[in-house]
C-alpha cells in the first residue's frame, strides 16, 4: 500500500512489522524520518538485528545483499536489513532482486528500500510489488506555497500553538530549509515546556533565529545546491553582522576539497562513504557535481585561495585593489552557476 508520512507511522503503530518497505523522495529530513520510523517500530517489536547495504544500479553488492537475506540469523529471530539506493533507483538486476523477495519473502527478515534521489520514472514494477506486500512512502519537496502548512502541523506535533502570522513568519524566515525549521521548532519545544498560549509573531521573532540570512552552513549549501540570489543574500546578511571572511574561508575550501575528491571518484557512494559523509548532504553534492566537470572544481578550489590571502591582505601584483568580499561572492556565484565563471577570470 502506498502511504503519506502520517498514514506510515499510524500503521506502524496499529500492525505488526510488514515484511518490506519504501521510502523514497528528495528532501532528506523527510525521508530520515520516515526511515528512523520503521527503524524504531521493528525495535518496539523486538528486532535487535539490522545490517545495511548502500547499492547502486550496477553495484555488484546486490549478490551480498541477497546472500544475507536468505542466511539464516545466528542472534536474532528477526533482522531488519536495509538496501539504500545512492541514484535512486536499483537498476535491472535490483529491481529483479527487490521484486523476487517480495514474492517469496524469509519470515524472519524486513527488508527497508531507502532510496533518497526519488523521481516518477524511478518506479516500475519492484515498487509496486513493495506496495503490495507491504509499505511504499513517496515523499515529495515541500513547496514554498506549501510551507506554511507544513511549518503549523510540526509546530502541532511537538505540542505548540502559534497564530497564522507567526507560522508564516517562521517559514519566511527558513526559506525553503526544511532542516532549519525543524531544528527552529524543536528549539521552541524545548524553551516553552509548559506553556499553553498562543505564539504570536513578536514571540516568535524573539525566540527564532535568522536561518535564512546569517547561518554561516547554509553559505556553502546555497553554493553546492545553485541558490546564487541566496547566496548574495546570505552574503549580505553575514557582512553586516561582522563576520570575517577568513573565518569563512576554512569551511568554504574544506567544501570545495570533497567536491573535488567526489567528482575525481569512480563510485560516489564509495568516496562517501570514505569522507564520512551524511547521507542527508549527498544530494547537496550531487547537485553540484551536475554542474561543472573535475577541472572546472580544481580551478574554484584555487580561487578560494586567492580569496583567502587577499582577505589577509597577502595578495599578488595586479590584485592589490581587490575587494575580498566581492571576490568572495564572485567565487560562489560561480560555484551555484555555470554561466558566472565569466566573473572570475
Amino acid at each position: 500500500m502506498e502511504l503519506n508520512v502520517d498514514r506510515l507511522t499510524a500503521q506502524l503503530q496499529a500492525e505488526p512489522l510488514r515484511s518490506v518497505y519504501l521510502v523514497a523522495g528528495s528532501e532528506p529530513l523527510l525521508v530520515l524520518e520516515a526511515a528512523d520510523a520503521i527503524r524504531a517500530a521493528a525495535r518496539a517489536q523486538g528486532v535487535s538485528e539490522r545490517e545495511v547495504y548502500e547499492l547502486d544500479a550496477n553495484d555488484p553488492d546486490w549478490d551480498a545483499l541477497e546472500a544475507t537475506i536468505h542466511a539464516p540469523s545466528l542472534f536474532a529471530s528477526r533482522r531488519l536489513i536495509e538496501a539504500r539506493l545512492t541514484t535512486g533507483k536499483p537498476g535491472q538486476d535490483g529491481a529483479k532482486r527487490i521484486a523476487r523477495f517480495c514474492a517469496d519473502p524469509p519470515p524472519d527478515v524486513t527488508l527497508l528500500v531507502v532510496a533518497n534521489d526519488w523521481k516518477k520514472d524511478h518506479a516500475g514494477k519492484w515498487s509496486e510489488a513493495i506496495a503490495k506486500l507491504g509499505h511504499a512512502t513517496v515523499i515529495w519537496p515541500v513547496k514554498l506555497h506549501e510551507l506554511p502548512g507544513w511549518v503549523g502541523h510540526r509546530l502541532r506535533q511537538r505540542g505548540l500553538k502559534a497564530s497564522p502570522d507567526a507560522i508564516a513568519h517562521l517559514a519566511q524566515r527558513v526559506e525553503g530549509n526544511l532542516l532549519a525549521a525543524a531544528q527552529e521548532i524543536d528549539k521552541l519545544a524545548l524553551l516553552l515546556q509548559g506553556e499553553t498560549g498562543t505564539l504570536d509573531v513578536a514571540r516568535m521573532e524573539a525566540l527564532v533565529a535568522d536561518s535564512a540570512r546569517f547561518n554561516v552552513f547554509r553559505l556553502t549549501d546555497a553554493a553546492l545546491n545553485g541558490e546564487a540570489a541566496q547566496v548574495s543574500r546570505i552574503l549580505t546578511g553575514l557582512r553586516a553582522e561582522g563576520s570575517v571572511i577568513p573565518a569563512l574561508m576554512g569551511m568554504l575550501v574544506r567544501e570545495l576539497a570533497v567536491v573535488l575528491a567526489l567528482s575525481r571518484a569512480r563510485n560516489f557512494a564509495a568516496e562517501c562513504k570514505t569522507l564520512k559523509i551524511w547521507e542527508s548532504k549527498q544530494a547537496v553534492y550531487k547537485r553540484a557535481l551536475a554542474r561543472h566537470p573535475p577541472e572546472r572544481w580544481q580551478h574554484l578550489l584555487r580561487e578560494a585561495g586567492a580569496v583567502d590571502r587577499i582577505s589577509k591582505g597577502r595578495v599578488r601584483p595586479g590584485r592589490e585593489s581587490f575587494d575580498a568580499w566581492v571576490q568572495l561572492e564572485r567565487l560562489l556565484l560561480a560555484v551555484a552557476e555555470r554561466g558566472a565563471l565569466r566573473l572570475l577570470a
